[in-house]
Formats: structure tokens, C-alpha cells, sequence
């Protein structure tokens, strides 16, 4: 493991957190994952410059109120072959980081993104981050589904999934540790989009679905839930053609493919 010692006059600590600073921020300035990598003050937003200043401020974010080691650090931005110099490369990209939110924000960057004795930590209210407001909308549509409230359910997960602006990190180059979180994240919008269709199903709009869901069906291929929900939105849409050309189309995909048959189960009956 690599040995890490803060930088003078940069040991404020991860402890006792500055909770005024914080305050001060939260509703002001706001963090996105969810698409292009930024910062937005009020309505400005403000993007980052030199992919290896982003790929630090990405696992700062995506680990906001937590120490991101050191190692980690080196791992995501080297993996197997960091230089030998590694430490003082990864203090001069936080060194950069921190020069340029001094640009954008009304108090020292250094009062937020602080330095402890193994790495360094983000302090910011997890609301200021985009891809938090999303995970706890997801969840609460979850559970509004669950007691059976689909109105309420869809429209959280349609308020969740406005925050998305384009894939997760989109403008930067992920290397092996925040790979797992892009594909954590885009998991998650999947659910997302699972949660709203079946809430507006239950609500009866199976017509109005099918262009969305033909979309997705295009997006994400060999997701039969999503071939599933499409042939019923055709189906009780009174369009059984349709749901036959569907159900027929995913039958050559998973056979061609995959080799496979789709899953079991009266849902998939070929609509007569």
C-alpha cells in the first residue's frame, strides 16, 4: 500500500465535518454525474478541464462523505502500471481540481475537498449530487408502488429520470473503479424505467406506452421484461398483430442470439 501523508497546511481533517459550509451550499451549487461530468451554480453550469482532474473528481462525487484511499485512486487512474511518482501526480490533480472549483464557488474549494491521513474526502450534502437524488426517488417509487399507488410511483420515477442527461460519465473515461459505478448507475435507470412502466400500466395507459417501450426494447435487446411489456401494451392496446410480430421477433433474437427459448410463463403466450 502506498504511504500517504497530507500536504501542508492542507490537514483540516475528515473529522467534524463543516456542517455551515455545507448549509451555506446545499440548493446553491449542485453536482451532476448523471450525463456530462459537472458543477452548476444557481443555473450555471461549469464543466471541469483535463480528463484526469475528472476521473479524481468522479470518485469523489460517486463516494461523496467517504475517504476515497489513495490506492484507489492510483488504481483508477494507472490501474496495473502507476509511475513511480504516482503520490505527488495524483496531489497535483487535486491541486488543480481544487484551483479550479476555487472558480466557480464562493469559499475556498479546500474547505470541502479535504485532505486526511489516507486519502481524500468530498464533504457536500448528498442532495447537491444528482445521482443521490435520483437513488432515493427510485427508492421511493419502489415503495409507492409496493401499497399500491401507482399514480404517486410514476410520477417520482418521472422526476428520477428527468436528472438524466445522457449515459453516467459520460464525458469521462472510466477506468476499472469507477467502471463498476458506471454500471451501478445504469443499472439503476433500468429499474427505474421497469418501476414507471408497470405504475403506468396499473394505471390502465398501455397505449401510451408502446412508444417508449418500443424504445427501450431497441436500447436494451435481450431485456425481455421490456419485450414483455411491450407485446401486453400491444395486446390490451387491442393491437394483436402487433403483439405477434413482436413476440415472434423476440423468439428469433433469443434463438439466433443466445440459443435460447424466452422464459416461461402464460405472459408469454403467443397472443392469438
Amino acid at each position: 500500500m502506498l504511504v500517504f501523508q497530507p500536504v501542508n497546511g492542507d490537514a483540516h481533517g475528515v473529522a467534524g465535518g463543516l456542517t455551515e459550509v455545507r448549509a451555506a451550499v446545499a440548493g446553491q451549487i449542485c453536482f451532476s454525474v448523471l450525463g456530462a461530468l459537472g458543477v452548476s451554480t444557481g443555473t450555471t453550469p461549469h464543466t471541469l478541464r483535463g480528463p484526469m482532474v475528472n476521473k479524481v473528481m468522479a470518485l469523489l462525487l460517486l463516494r461523496a462523505g467517504q475517504v476515497v484511499e489513495v490506492d484507489t485512486f492510483v488504481d483508477e487512474l494507472w490501474e496495473e502500471r502507476p509511475p513511480r511518482w504516482a503520490l505527488s501526480t495524483l496531489r497535483t490533480h487535486v491541486y488543480h481540481l481544487r484551483r479550479q472549483l476555487d472558480e466557480v464557488l464562493e469559499f475556498p474549494a479546500q474547505r470541502l475537498l479535504r485532505t486526511g491521513r489516507s486519502g481524500y474526502l468530498l464533504d457536500i450534502d448528498p442532495e447537491q449530487l444528482d445521482a443521490t437524488r435520483f437513488t432515493r426517488l427510485l427508492r421511493e417509487s419502489e415503495r409507492l408502488l409496493a401499497r399500491d399507488r401507482p399514480d404517486e410511483a410514476a410520477a417520482a420515477c418521472r422526476e428520477g429520470l428527468a436528472l438524466w442527461q445522457g449515459r453516467a460519465l459520460a464525458t469521462v473515461r472510466p477506468g476499472r473503479v469507477l467502471t463498476g459505478h458506471v454500471q451501478y448507475l445504469e443499472e439503476l435507470r433500468v429499474r427505474a424505467h421497469q418501476v414507471r412502466v408497470e405504475a403506468e400500466m396499473r394505471r390502465g395507459r398501455h397505449i401510451h406506452l408502446v412508444p417508449e417501450l418500443r424504445d427501450l426494447v431497441a436500447a436494451h435487446p435481450f431485456n425481455e421484461w421490456f419485450h414483455h411489456s411491450l407485446i401486453e401494451s400491444l395486446r390490451e392496446s387491442g393491437r394483436r398483430g402487433e403483439a405477434r410480430n413482436a413476440f415472434q421477433a423476440l423468439t428469433a433474437m433469443l434463438r439466433d442470439e443466445l440459443g435460447l427459448e424466452p422464459a416461461d410463463g402464460p405472459s408469454w403466450s403467443v397472443p392469438a
